[in-house]
């Protein structure tokens, strides 16, 4: 019968004052067997009105997406899909009206004859023994409970009692006066819990038979419509005794749709003969059931943590996990995949050393990947990690590794800015130690010089080095005697400028061997710092997100960029780190077959080894060290994918991982070049060039 028919307009108009007065004469009578008389008071028998019940949005799965629109995982406090009842197979409609309430479409906000028929029952117990709900009824229960948000508040909405009995009659007055009655059944479907985590029809159909709730079947149908009544103990997930009574409650259905005459006898008795047929889909949620589960805890710590995703924590966690949202991400499938496989090539999982990698992209600070040796989780029998190991604290991750001769960039950068040429030099020896305190001096003004303190080479000859060879032999003596002239305080400004910050969130370390990359890095945040180079100066804040659609509007979300370098500066110091690849600490691994630019990075004593490099169109960082503490646990003498390593550093394994990942992720995309060295104003040497007939020998430490 549908809502506009004359039967269920006159029961719209006479139902609740009908219903009202049974209800009150019922409700005065004393209890039999009880400790009381359960009796209404005067107030509440005048205030039986309708009630407007507030409805706030359904919980609903929030998803995100790649840069290509593919799902990569999928976020829910309740799993649930919101569908229109167009959406719903009319079998399907039919068999819960057929159930729940089959004068629904008859009767107003109560069903009379079903609630003087419970409440005869409930007044000879003594207590509530029979609900006698109709449809609209279970929803305004569904509705209270679903918006209470403290156990108590739950409990409350589930009480046995006459009052909350009246006020859920009063709410579905007003339900009745607000919706018609297609609309009251679609909204109880959608907020119906079946069982097995699935909240609501479209949600219930996927989990239980992997199909749409357009498309469920009769004995599908039948299925959830039993499964309403006692989802707990029906529930198929709990065993082979809760499917059995699944069992039974669909044939109950079957049975009841027959009698009504929704069925013919014929047809249920071929449903009946059906199997259960539950296929238990699965349902991922959150990260770890995530392809890409390090970008995944990127976008999600993001979503939790930026202001501008929601003014408060409260209302960004609301939104993340019950409004629904369709999340678009930076994530680029060729560079994700690319860099994947780079790093199983080079480290595998069971090593003690953890590879870490991120892609960005120049200009705009999209992040395109982000990858690591070993799978997120918890399982230390599967060598997986609960932390991101490409991200700050901020984002999942820990302390990080310290950045090693990739931080020498950032020197090299100063002295450019200052004036100094590609040809401008130092002579220096295998040993540097501080003149005084006051040689540096970091950006409180306070002395950082350590005269005691002796900072030596590795590997590799004294002797004058320029600011092109001691980049590319990545020599240290060098670096800290460059770092005295330009200035401590100038040097950590540089990288500031270029978003450097430490992984753990606290203030960056300002000693003297600042230079020489003792701040623990990720590799999202050198990355990006490179990408600002290859970008001619100009820095990007690391970007996760495109847009949010949230109950069909979209908020898109632009690149945070801002000048940071001199455009020419920038294109000195991408020329300089060209000649790495050619001339310099990778020369032994090779270049990538297109312009590109690079530091490699090894820590005092071989704790961790990084490899930081660009091209005009991608920047991409690599770090390696081990995860159980890398001071303690160093990487010599180690075995890393197969191979053995007395010593890593940054050309060992972390080079090779780059090259190996860029080389794949811009295939197919067209070389672009570096602008040129403005060599009017960076060539040559001006006041510190080489002395007369001294060799300029190049030192390849790291």
């Amino acid at each position: 019968m549908s809502p506009s028919s004359p039967l269920s307009s006159l029961a719209r108009l006479t139902g609740a004052a009908v219903a009202a007065g049974a209800l009150l004469a019922a409700l005065a009578l004393p209890a039999v067997g009880g400790t009381g008389t359960l009796v209404v008071s005067a107030t509440e028998t005048l205030d039986l009105r309708p009630a407007r019940l507030e409805e706030p949005p359904l919980a609903q799965t929030s998803v995100v997406y790649d840069a290509k629109g593919n799902r990569i995982a999928q976020f829910y406090a309740e799993n649930r899909k919101v569908v229109r009842l167009d959406q719903i197979a009319d079998v399907m409609r039919t068999a819960i009206v057929a159930i729940e309430d089959f004068r629904f479409y008859e009767h107003g906000a109560i069903d009379f004859e079903g609630t003087v028929r419970a409440l005869a029952k409930n007044l000879s117990s003594g207590g509530i023994a029979q609900g006698g709900s109709s449809i609209t009824q279970q929803y305004v229960k569904q509705v209270l409970l679903n918006s209470a948000d403290t156990e108590a508040g739950k409990n409350k909405a589930l009480e046995a009692s006459y009052a909350r009995k009246l006020k859920e009659l009063r709410y579905a007055m007003g339900v009745e006066e607000k919706y018609s009655k297609d609309e009251i059944l679609r909204r109880y479907l959608n907020i119906a819990y079946f069982g097995a985590g699935a909240n609501g029809v479209e949600a219930a159909a996927r989990r239980f038979f992997g199909v749409s709730a357009a498309d469920l079947s009769l004995a599908q149908a039948a299925t959830l419509a039993g499964a309403v009544q006692n989802p707990n103990s029906t529930d198929p997930e709990l065993g082979k005794q809760a499917r059995e009574r699944l069992l039974q409650r669909r044939d109950v259905v079957l049975d009841r749709m027959a009698e009504l005459g929704r069925i013919t006898p014929e047809q249920a008795a071929q449903a009946k003969a059906e199997k259960l047929g539950y296929k238990g889909v699965e349902a991922p949620n959150g990260c770890q059931a995530s392809r890409y589960p390090y970008f995944c805890e990127y976008v999600r710590y993001e979503l939790l943590t930026n202001p501008a995703f929601g003014r408060t924590q409260r209302i960004r966690e609301q939104r993340f996990e019950r409004g629904g949202l369709k999340i678009y991400t930076t994530l680029e499938p060729k560079a994700q995949r690319a860099a994947e496989t780079a790093i199983r090539k080079h480290v595998f999982a069971s090593d003690r050393a953890l590879a870490a990698e991120a892609l960005v992209e120049p200009g705009t600070g999209k992040i395109r990947a982000m990858a690591a040796s070993r799978p997120y989780g918890r399982s230390a029998k599967r060598k997986e990690i609960s932390y991101n190991p490409v991200a700050d604290k901020s984002h999942g991750g820990l302390i990080g590794f310290q950045a090693g001769s990739t931080f020498k960039t950032f020197t090299l950068i100063t002295a450019l800015e200052q004036g100094m040429k590609i040809d401008d030099g130092i002579s220096v020896s295998n040993a540097y130690t501080a003149p005084g305190y006051a040689s540096f001096k970091n950006c409180k003004g306070q002395n950082m010089g350590i005269p005691s303190w002796t900072v030596t080479n590795d590997e590799g000859s004294p002797g004058f080095k320029t600011l092109a060879t001691g980049t590319w032999g990545s020599v240290n003596t060098f670096f800290m005697a460059l770092e005295q002239r330009v200035g401590l305080c100038e040097t950590v400004r540089t990288a500031k400028s270029l978003g450097i910050e430490r992984a753990d969130g606290g203030p960056l370390q300002e000693y003297e061997t600042f230079t020489l990359g003792i701040n623990e890095m990720d590799p999202v945040t050198v990355a990006t710092a490179y990408a600002a180079v290859a970008a001619r100066g100009t820095y990007c804040a690391p970007m996760a997100i495109t847009k949010v659609t949230e109950a069909g509007t979209t908020t898109p979300y632009e690149p945070s960029c801002g000048k940071a370098l001199d455009p020419e500066v920038a294109d000195a110091t991408a020329h300089v780190l060209s000649g790495v690849f050619t001339k310099g600490t990778m020369r032994g691994v090779g270049g990538i077959g297109r312009p590109a630019a690079g530091k490699t990075g090894t820590t005092d004593g071989y704790a961790t080894a990084w490899f930081a490099g660009f091209t005009p169109d991608l920047a991409g960082a690599v770090s390696v060290g081990d995860p159980r503490g890398s001071q303690r646990y160093k990487l010599t003498g180690v075995t890393i994918g197969g191979r053995y390593f007395g010593a890593v550093a940054g050309a060992s394994v972390p080079g090779p991982i780059w090259k190996d990942t860029m080389t794949a992720a811009l295939k197919d995309v067209p070389a672009s070049d570096f602008t040129p060295l403005n060599t009017a104003r960076f060539g040559g040497c001006s006041e510190s060039c080489a002395p007369a007939r001294e060799d300029h020998p190049e030192t390849e430490q790291d």
